[in-house]
């Protein structure tokens, strides 16, 4: 049996910052509203022809792949988290092993949404912990921008995500006081669509159902949340998550180094903190300059944390994420 140790780090995020007073411009909105709601000042868009969740993937991972000192050609294996493919299929991660050039190992592509990350995360570690793989790149990547209603319609979504990609290289520990000590991983079906895109889907409007009916106020393939009954979930399993992953490991909550959350509201993870009595160095937060990038946020904090400094060797680093799905999870790292 082994541990997995995250050997390497990489985050990519397009040139193109989009402020709220941008989107005031188009959307019926102002930065103090947005503020005040999910403490977002900024976030990032693609431009199009430029980016695609692949290609930002590919930019992360190679920034990774050169700081893990793990040869391209010694990756085994590749999990890519995303919500927003590039196709309907194949999924990214067969294209992340082409533009990489890597070997023809295996890719895996995760659904999970806003804990696809954490969910990413767990498989390549299960695969390390029984020794089947030795090497494996971990991909959270988003393209929001280009299915967002941006109008006023869509303001109480559209204001709120952002575009990016993160990256970690996970290998072989032999030294199981290192490395990622547990996941726990957690889903509650019941409440699916309470943050959702129902179209396309083939159980319900596909594209010919789409184009058929070609009714501009067909709102089902723009996201739906319902923002309050989310927020009340996502404080609660927050909690709950990073709890069972202190105890699975006999960890006191004044043991944690830093915790790095899901950036799906400020004010989310500012409940946490203060719950959790956890100063402002114990927490790392990039929602103000990013907005929400789903499956990519959480590479993207902990890679910009560790870069500043704040994560060092020895470290206790609890990853946790709740969205879509309802899922959630946390990971317990010891770096």
């Amino acid at each position: 049996m082994y541990h997995s140790k995250i050997a390497g780090l990489g985050y990519y995020v397009p040139e193109n910052v989009v402020t709220n007073d941008d989107l005031s411009k188009i959307i019926d909105t102002n930065d103090e509203w947005i503020q005040e709601r999910t403490g977002i000042q900024e976030r990032r868009h693609i431009t199009k022809g430029e980016d695609t969740t692949t290609s930002m993937g590919v930019k992360a991972a190679k920034i990774a792949i050169e700081r893990s000192g793990v040869a391209a050609a010694d990756i085994d294996f590749v999990v890519f988290a995303t919500l927003s493919p590039d196709f309907y299929f194949p999924g990214p991660g067969v294209l992340v092993q082409r533009d990489l050039g890597l070997r023809t190992v295996g890719a895996l592509d995760v659904r999970n949404q806003c804990s696809g990350f954490i969910y990413a995360l767990s498989v390549a570690d299960q695969y390390i912990k029984t020794g089947m793989y030795k090497n494996i790149l971990v991909i959270g990547s988003e393209v929001h921008s280009t299915g967002l209603d941006m109008t006023t319609r869509g303001r109480g979504v559209s204001v709120i995500f952002g575009d990016g990609a993160g990256a970690a290289v996970l290998s072989r520990e032999e030294d199981l006081t290192k490395g990622i000590l547990s996941t726990h991983l957690h889903s509650e079906g019941q409440h699916a669509e309470e943050l959702i895109v129902k179209a396309p889907g083939m159980g319900g409007r596909w594209v010919t159902d789409i184009l058929a009916d070609n009714n501009p106020d067909d709102e089902s393939y723009f996201p739906y949340m319902n923002g309050q009954f989310v927020f009340k979930n996502a404080v609660v399993r927050f909690s709950e998550v990073i709890n069972e992953g202190l105890q699975a490991n006999n960890l006191q909550v004044s043991d944690i180094d830093m915790l790095i959350p899901h950036q799906a509201n400020l004010r989310i993870s500012q409940f946490i903190q203060k719950k959790f009595n956890l100063t402002d160095d114990q927490v790392y937060n990039n929602i103000q300059k990013y907005g929400n990038t789903t499956a990519a946020s959480i590479p993207i904090a902990l890679t910009e944390a560790w870069e500043k400094g704040k994560i060092k060797s020895g470290d206790t680093v609890v990853l946790a994420a709740f969205g879509s799905g309802f899922t959630w999870g946390s990971a317990i790292i010891k770096w």
